[in-house]
């Protein structure tokens, strides 16, 4: 039996997909023939856009706040409705608020856990709870982070939750792996994103992290897309709970 990584067939939710790594996955599932539910708050015309350039699947953008869980069931529901199935879950929406740990506020810290680890939870939960209830398989794979294995500065909520994801990751992958469903992550090192512009700005952080890059560039989203067309592709059946960096080999140096 040959080893595929075609997703005819499929569809695939994909939040936060109207910019930067969010976008560039959508579109490899595309390009890979997936359906796309593009979820969020923003305007996803230019993710649709470069979706219908790629020839293949179709997209359906989803107007939801992912702050709360409020949305969750509906954004099931209005996939089944547009598509007649969901097959694939990508958890990527999230958000990051910046200060020394001594300021940080609780506000800050609940806005970041709301989107992204509360709301991934629920959302999660929302998805199997649609493929246990029609016997069928499924695919999440959730956004972690460098952050999920260090530390960092100046982003304890955003670190607490990328860490929580990982975590999260692991536990679903034990419930869920028995009923066909696949809960991995990938852990995306420095990509030129919104969420990277103040450190790439920043002379002396950038310098810093160009140096420890052994790739010698900050990743472009596009070079993310494989990794989640593997992860929701048959290539990965057994493949369960794992955190996979595509990180330029910052991890190894």
């Amino acid at each position: 039996m040959g080893i595929s990584f075609d997703l005819g067939g499929k569809t695939a939710i994909v939040t936060g997909a109207n910019t930067g790594l969010g976008q560039a996955i959508a579109v490899a599932l595309a390009g890979a023939g997936a359906d796309i539910a593009l979820v969020g708050r923003s305007s996803m015309a230019e993710t649709e856009a470069a979706i219908a350039a790629a020839g293949k699947g179709r997209s359906h953008t989803i107007k939801a706040d992912l702050s709360t869980i409020e949305p969750v069931k509906d954004v099931i529901d209005q996939t089944v409705t547009w598509s007649g199935r969901a097959d694939i879950l990508v958890n990527n929406a999230g958000i990051i608020k910046r200060a020394d740990a001594v300021d940080f506020t609780e506000a800050d810290w609940d806005a970041v856990m709301d989107v992204n680890l509360k709301t991934v939870f629920f959302l999660s939960q929302a998805f199997a709870r649609h493929l246990i209830a029609e016997d069928k398989p499924g695919k999440i794979i959730n956004i972690a982070s460098l952050l999920s294995f260090q530390g960092g500065i100046r982003i304890p909520s955003y670190t607490a939750s990328k860490s929580g994801l990982a975590g999260l990751t692991r536990l679903l992958a034990c419930e869920w792996a028995g009923k066909g469903i696949n809960v991995n992550a990938i852990a995306p090192g420095y990509f030129e994103t919104n969420n990277t512009e103040a450190l790439r700005n920043d002379a002396d952080r950038n310098a810093t992290i160009l140096g420890r890059i052994p790739a010698g560039h900050w990743g472009k989203p596009d070079e993310l897309g494989g990794a989640a067309v593997f992860l929701a592709s048959q290539a990965s059946d057994y493949v369960h709970g794992i955190v996979l960096p595509v990180d330029g080999g910052w991890l190894a140096r």
